[in-house]
């Protein structure tokens, strides 16, 4: 595993980002807090509507992040690479992955950041957790292992990078990004996975009117 790939991609992709969006983005006090500590070590849990997903959170959070991915992903040799080189792994959602949970775990334990979708894949809109409060069991458990928090983080808009035209540097695309308070397992036992869904359905609304808000001035000034 070697840091440098995911250095250089997020120098080279950073300005690209900074020079074709007006993001808002919140809540990196609490990232703040948790890499004050001891281990420094968490699990980062987004919601995931589209795959530039990804590259936003690489661009915004300021630790390296270390992607759990599907296996699909890791199907294609060229994909595979790259993810591969930027430390992401794949877990096979179809079945118990207890290599995939021992990577998770030696990751967290040397006090990494761990990124996984509790959604499990994309879903956006209706699909999403905050309108169906459904996620993919299990990562309160591993957190729970590891002695890690959790993260709850929510991303909107990050879609609008499938249009071509979002990537002239025009400042057009407005996404939004926010991590809301960790959760600690070991406080909340069996309520983690359920008060994980409460915090991405609260952080939402919080982000969406934090959006309207900068939208509403914009189209003001």
């Amino acid at each position: 595993m070697s840091d440098a790939f995911y250095k250089f991609v997020r120098l080279v992709g950073r300005p690209v980002f900074w020079s074709t969006a007006a993001p808002v983005v919140l809540g990196r006090e609490h990232l703040a807090k948790i890499y004050a500590g001891a281990t420094g070590c968490c699990i980062i849990a987004p919601t995931h509507e589209s795959p530039y997903d990804v590259a936003l959170l690489i661009a915004q959070t300021p630790r390296l992040l270390d992607f759990v991915s599907i296996t699909e992903v890791f199907a294609n040799p060229l994909m595979a690479w790259f993810y591969g080189s930027l430390n992401a792994f794949p877990l096979d959602r179809s079945r118990p992955d207890s290599g995939a949970v021992r990577t998770i775990l030696a990751r967290l334990k040397r006090g990494r950041t761990v990124v996984m979708f509790p959604e499990g894949r994309l879903r956006a809109g209706k699909d999403s957790v905050v309108q169906t409060r459904k996620i993919k069991s299990g990562i309160g458990r591993i957190a729970e292992m590891a002695g890690a928090s959790i993260v709850p983080c929510v991303i909107i808009n990050s879609g609008a990078y499938g249009r071509p035209v979002s990537w002239l540097p025009l400042f057009r695309v407005r996404y939004g990004i926010i991590y809301g308070e960790p959760l600690l397992p070991e406080v909340l036992g069996e309520r983690t996975e359920e008060a994980l869904v409460d915090a991405l359905v609260t952080l939402h609304a919080q982000l969406r009117a934090a959006m309207d808000e900068v939208g509403q001035r914009a189209g003001r000034s």
